[in-house]
């Protein structure tokens, strides 16, 4: 493993603040942690060094600094990875230091313990070493040869995993997505809350166990782990080569369903297309098993950065996984939006979720999505449930709308790293919550057409306008609440009251003209 591997690995979500590609190609031998001041006695060559920087102290002056940073250079370490948590940051002078003795410096975010860096490398190289040609395998050869079996018969994940660690005694074990969603655990796991599950694999702090990625065909949003809650119950190695057993089966089963994902595109495409054709659509949702099973909702999805095609759809798909008894087809659109019909009637659970409570319980789970990959945006949009099919494009519309108010109400005008939200067209219970879906072209034409020589630039006067504007209306247009709010004298706020009047067109006593207004404001 290479130290750029770290890099590469979203569940840490370390940051590069120095390092060559010479540096960063070191191999690494070993893992220590350490906060003395001169740690070279308890290093060895070629490994990398986690510091929470507690020596540090911004008034010390660099002589501690170049200390601590020279020892690791003398005793052969690869990288050091301080954790930001103490002071906020990787200090300036630390990264200066290591630039002069070329060590690789990478920043450790407060929400990543260093157990789960330490577990990612020597999982990591007990991965390689497993995967190396030889005739040797950790795994007894009957329990290989019975699993290797178990998935050319399509057992289920479930059995699969029970009969990887019976041999070992069964301890708990979970197969976890990464928003800690359960997809099988053994005889002995209890239940396991996704919010508490999603802490583990994340590796938050005070969290114990073991937790290993299952390598397949997926993104982010739909990866498994295996987490065993108790440390060192079983080998690296064993654990190894059953998360590569678990591979396999993960691989054949989403070769199964390929079909199944062409049906699901064929039914977006077709929702797609203004008055569309009612009967195809309906055709298109018996093919995805959602025929007559409706009431339905549509929910539309966008996740950014789009580092995978399939990002939105996985997105999508892990959240409405979390929701029991209800069935649902998830497709991309055009543009990299996912988009998902979600079917409430006819499921086999009886304690589903009702088709109004869509909007809440993707709300819940949201956040657990966004978390496995934190760095970027998720928003989902939801429509008003709907009764037939022919009903749906137009769902589909409301859906979309929502989804562009869920963007700026997370804070932005477009999608922000960071940001998560879920909107419905329920929630548009406000003029600001019914301008946030109009699209950006359109705020604008309505904004300068409205406001019109208020924004010319150039003019002091004109901001002193806008903000007595925005005042006077916040103040329900009471002239001395406004000129004690901006520390006026009452007459100044009429005299700009009647400018800003003059130069709109509008008539601040009449309430068609005050919204008119007011919605401009709200539109920038």
């Amino acid at each position: 493993m290479h130290v750029e591997h770290l890099l590469r690995l979203d569940s840490l979500d370390l940051t590069l603040v120095w390092g060559d590609e010479a540096l960063l190609g070191q191999e690494i031998g070993g893992v220590t942690a350490t906060d003395l001041e001169d740690p070279a006695r308890f290093l060895q060559p070629s490994e990398i060094v986690l510091s929470g920087l507690v020596w540090w102290n911004p008034g010390d002056g660099p002589a501690r600094t170049e200390r601590f940073v020279s020892a690791l250079r003398e005793a052969g370490a690869v990288a050091l990875l301080a954790g930001e948590e103490t002071h906020g940051e990787v200090p300036r002078e630390l990264a200066a230091s290591c630039r002069k003795h070329r060590i690789a410096l990478l920043a450790v975010p407060a929400h990543t313990s260093f157990r789960a860096i330490t577990e990612a490398v020597y999982l990591r190289q007990w991965g390689e070493l497993s995967r190396r040609p030889s005739d040797l395998y950790a795994l007894p050869e009957n329990v290989r040869g019975d699993l290797e079996r178990e998935v050319e018969g399509g057992a289920s994940v479930g059995d699969l995993l029970d009969s990887a660690f019976a041999h070992l005694g069964t301890p708990p074990c979970h197969l976890l997505t990464g928003s800690g969603r359960t997809i099988a655990r053994t005889a002995t796991a209890a239940e396991l809350p996704a919010a508490r599950a999603s802490e583990r694999i994340h590796g938050a702090r005070g969290e114990r166990g073991t937790t290993l990625r299952v390598e397949a065909d997926d993104t982010d949003f739909d990866a498994w782990y295996l987490h065993l809650a108790d440390e060192g119950q079983v080998p690296p190695r064993v654990l190894h080569e059953i998360a590569e057993v678990l591979g396999r089966h993960r691989r054949r089963h989403d070769r199964r369903r390929a079909a199944q994902r062409q049906a699901r595109q064929e039914l977006v495409a077709l929702l797609d297309v203004p008055y569309g054709d009612a009967n195809a659509v309906e055709s298109a949702l018996s093919s995805c098993g959602l025929a007559g099973r409706g009431p339905y909702t549509v929910v539309v999805a966008s996740a950014t950065p789009a580092e995978e095609d399939t990002g939105s759809r996985a997105a999508l798909a892990e959240a409405l996984g979390h929701l029991p008894g209800v069935a649902f087809a998830v497709g991309e659109r055009p543009g990299g939006e996912a988009l998902a019909v979600v079917a409430h009637g006819g499921a086999d659970d009886a304690d589903g979720q009702d088709d109004r409570a869509v909007r809440a319980a993707l709300g819940k789970v949201w956040p657990l999505v966004h978390a496995c990959r934190p760095t970027g945006a998720l928003y989902a949009g939801v429509s008003e449930p709907v009764a037939t099919a022919a009903e749906l494009a137009a769902a589909v519309g409301q859906a979309r709308y929502a989804l562009a108010a869920a963007a700026r109400t997370a804070g932005t005008g477009t999608r922000a790293p960071g940001a998560a939200h879920v909107a419905s067209v329920g929630d548009l219970t406000s003029l600001e919550a019914l301008l946030a879906g109009v699209p950006d072209d359109v705020r604008e034409v309505y904004r300068t057409t409205v406001l019109g020589p208020l924004l010319r630039g150039g003019r002091s006067s004109n901001a002193l306008l806008l903000e007595t504007l925005e005042v006077f209306l916040a103040h329900n247009c009471s002239w001395a609440r406004t000129a004690e709010t901006l520390h006026l004298h009452v007459n100044t706020v009429h005299y700009r009251v009647q400018r800003v009047e003059t130069l709109t067109g509008r008539d601040l006593s009449r309430l068609d003209h005050r919204l008119d207004l007011r919605a401009a404001l709200l539109c920038r």
